[in-house]
């Protein structure tokens, strides 16, 4: 694996050679605002759930759940949503409970506004949405030398980066990498303990989740992680560990009640986060294809032979179950689907039935099992078979669409503390640079802090 954040995640290439913005995302909860493109599920008086419109501020979407399933006294079992979301965010979504209309109008959790819409007798699923739609606004925004960028300058980089991916992709075409959220940008370890779980090392797993470094991470937090690797001292451990890391908490709380009980351990972590290190480390695959078709200049929106594509459905994701492989005798007519946006080429998520394309694009993929060290897992996860992935495809490029981009005003209630701290060797920001808003809408499984990505050319932790 190689040595930057941005090399061992996969994310090192650009569509465009141009300088970006810089700046950072998030500087202010309001400043990173989701709507759930969706449709409200078919309503009916008597039906059997309750349908709801929240709006969070500042939750990660699994934690207000199960604060919401406490509320209302069910199982986390018994609330469906859609997708989930970022935290540091403003995030508006529909949220289906199986619960009593009269009940859900008592709750009042903390910053969130739930709007009751009515009932229905239909569950949402995840991915049910058409997409999201995003209002990002970006702060500091400054040259590759550190320098501030006015907000001319800004916005004329911005339309030249968009220019540059649509000669290169398409209009408002770019890679659809898998974001650092998946990963873990200031500290990637979700990732590193999915790798240690597909090879059955519990121990290494719950070793780098307790222990693994992180980028400038608070004093109190590297101070408990470095005590763990020293010394494995669970009692110790729990002496100190800040009140914050609970996910650490319950691992260690485990081990003191069974000590060397490392599958127990991993499995106190709730059983979406133990799946996300599955995925994340899946993930990991993608990226390196992607890069490595990008770097051998092979194109991620035309097919090549050997290529597997699949049908592209209206709210933009592919249908796995459709896919098929390009050959001398469909080569043409799936590069017409492909322009037309019927077909997408699609890259790896590996797994236990997962197929790898042919030609030069299945040497592609090979290489970025062999450079993530997967090449030889069979995926098969006996200790939790739930775990077990038979794996998928995703769509190498994506559209973004209903762009904008506009100066924003400053403001002085900055709260992140990379503002009330100050720069960092390596950060890319400037607080005399301006602040741009942009609003796009992206289909469900898009990353936005790839797109603002393309556009900012910032550090992984700036956004």
């Amino acid at each position: 694996m190689e040595g930057s954040l941005e090399e061992r995640l996969g994310l090192s290439e650009w569509t465009s050679n141009n300088d970006g913005i810089g700046g950072v995302l998030k500087s202010r909860v309001e400043d990173f605002r989701v709507e759930e493109i969706s449709k409200i599920p078919a309503l009916d008086p008597k039906g059997r759930f309750t349908v709801t419109r929240i709006t969070m501020v500042n939750w990660e979407t699994n934690r207000f759940l199960k604060r919401l399933s406490k509320a209302c006294g069910i199982s986390r079992n018994r609330i469906f949503s859609s997708g989930m979301k970022d935290k540091r965010a403003v995030t508006t979504q529909i949220v289906v409970i199986d619960s009593p209309l009269y009940k859900v109008e008592k709750i009042k959790i903390p910053d969130s506004t739930i709007e009751i819409l009515g009932r229905t007798h239909q569950k949402i699923g995840m991915s049910d949405h058409d997409g999201n739609r995003f209002t990002i606004t970006v702060r500091g925004c400054c040259d590759s030398n550190g320098l501030p960028l006015d907000g001319k300058e800004a916005m004329r980089r911005v339309n030249k980066i968009r220019e540059d991916m649509t000669k290169k992709l398409g209009a408002d075409a770019f890679p659809n990498w898998i974001g650092p959220q998946r990963f873990g940008s200031t500290r990637p370890v979700t990732p590193e303990v999915g790798r240690a779980i597909v090879n059955g090392d519990y121990k290494q797993a719950v070793d780098l989740y307790l222990g693994m470094e992180g980028k400038n991470s608070r004093l109190d937090v590297g101070q408990f992680r470095k005590l763990w690797r020293d010394t494995r001292d669970v009692a110790a451990c729990l002496d100190i560990i800040p009140d914050h890391l609970g996910y650490e908490r319950n691992i260690l709380e485990k081990l003191q009640k069974k000590p060397e009980d490392y599958v127990s351990a991993f499995m106190a972590l709730p059983n979406s986060l133990q799946l996300l290190t599955v995925h994340s480390v899946q993930s990991l695959t993608f990226n390196y294809s992607l890069r490595e078709r990008m770097k051998k200049n092979l194109p991620i929106i035309h097919p090549t032979l050997g290529d597997i594509v699949a049908p592209v459905n209206p709210n933009g994701r592919i249908d796995a179950g459709k896919m098929a492989y390009v050959s001398e005798t469909n080569l043409e007519r799936c590069k017409r689907n492909c322009d037309s946006s019927r077909l997408a080429v699609t890259g790896p998520l590996p797994g236990l039935e997962s197929a790898l394309a042919k030609e030069i694009p299945g040497e592609v993929e090979n290489l970025a099992l062999k450079q993530t060290k997967l090449d030889k897992v069979d995926w098969r996860i006996e200790k939790i078979p739930r775990l077990t992935s038979s794996g998928t495809r995703r769509p190498l490029s994506v559209f973004f669409r209903e762009f904008s981009v506009s100066e924003a005003p400053e403001v002085t209630n900055l709260t992140s503390n990379r503002w009330i701290e100050g720069k960092n060797e390596g950060d890319r920001w400037n607080p005399e640079g301006s602040c741009l808003k942009l609003k796009f809408s992206l289909p469900p499984g898009t990353y936005a802090t790839v797109l603002m990505r393309e556009f900012m050319k910032s550090p992984l932790d700036h956004y």
